[in-house]
């Protein structure tokens, strides 16, 4: 039985997509900075039909000691990982990057890219030795060279996973590992992470933005089926897996005005 392991799970996407890899009979090792946020999302894990079996590992990806226990745990659990997921990520608050503080830069920083590069050498170290295993970095605003106001420095660690994460597979395929590198690219997601900056500081978006965000979005449950099928199946290298593609996005504009999204309703 395949095992998957995911940073930044309790919730949003990473949460979503646990459960579509439990329907596929993977063990799932969740991972969160909360505990009590872990232990709600197991038990709704535990609702799903599966052959595999849920762990759960508290995990700050900024420090690399955690992720290492993090792998040591999957390891101790189900002997091998064959998938490792990172995840975890936080959100820029909507302001220029002067307006910024020292301790959300460096946050965004620890936890979006040097979380992911912290996660992609652990993860690596591990699969090397099991001669097999599949990394996957997420994109997000920016990857694509794309700017907007208050979105400077998130925009700035995405490009840089995306460039990481290419490279990290051509490493792996030049020494020979194995192992897979991919990126997977969900989009626009109305999630906390959308309307909260650093966790928990609900963000303002203007309505021009929520227009837009009704006509691109979509929820993680719907994404996260195309991502996990995507992954599962997959055995190339150097893979990105999109959702929101060019011609996607052209079409949901082009039928806007029939478009009756409102994921902004409540606010």
């Amino acid at each position: 039985m395949k095992t998957v392991v995911i940073t930044g799970s309790a919730r949003g996407l990473g949460f979503n997509m646990a459960k579509i890899f439990l329907t596929y009979d993977y063990n799932v090792v969740i991972s969160d900075l909360n505990e009590d946020n872990l232990i709600n999302a197991k038990k709704e894990l535990e609702s799903i039909n599966s052959k595999g079996s849920i762990s759960y590992k508290t995990c700050d990806v900024s420090k690399y000691d955690d992720l290492q226990s993090l792998m040591e745990f999957a390891i101790k659990e189900y002997k091998i990982v064959d998938i490792w997921l990172n995840n975890a990520g936080v959100n820029q608050p909507q302001e220029a990057i002067w307006d910024l503080n020292e301790k959300d830069i460096n946050t965004l920083i620890d936890v979006d890219l040097k979380g992911t590069i912290y996660g992609s050498k652990v993860a690596m170290e591990q699969m090397i030795k099991q001669h097999k295993g599949a990394i996957y970095n997420i994109e997000g605003y920016g990857s694509n060279d794309a700017h907007m106001l208050g979105l400077n420095l998130y925009g700035t660690s995405k490009r840089a996973v995306t460039y990481f994460t290419e490279s990290l597979a051509q490493e792996a395929d030049e020494k020979n590992t194995g192992v897979i590198v991919g990126k997977l690219s969900p989009g626009i997601m109305i999630t906390k992470f959308t309307t909260n900056s650093m966790g928990n500081n609900k963000i303002e978006l203007s309505d021009k933005t929520k227009k837009v965000y009704n006509i691109l979005g979509d929820t993680p449950e719907t994404v996260s089926k195309f991502l996990v099928d995507k992954m599962v199946n997959n055995t190339k290298n150097n893979v990105k897996f999109n959702w929101l593609t060019n011609t996607k996005a052209f079409f949901r504009f082009l039928t806007a005005p029939f478009n009756k999204n409102d994921y902004f309703k409540e606010d």
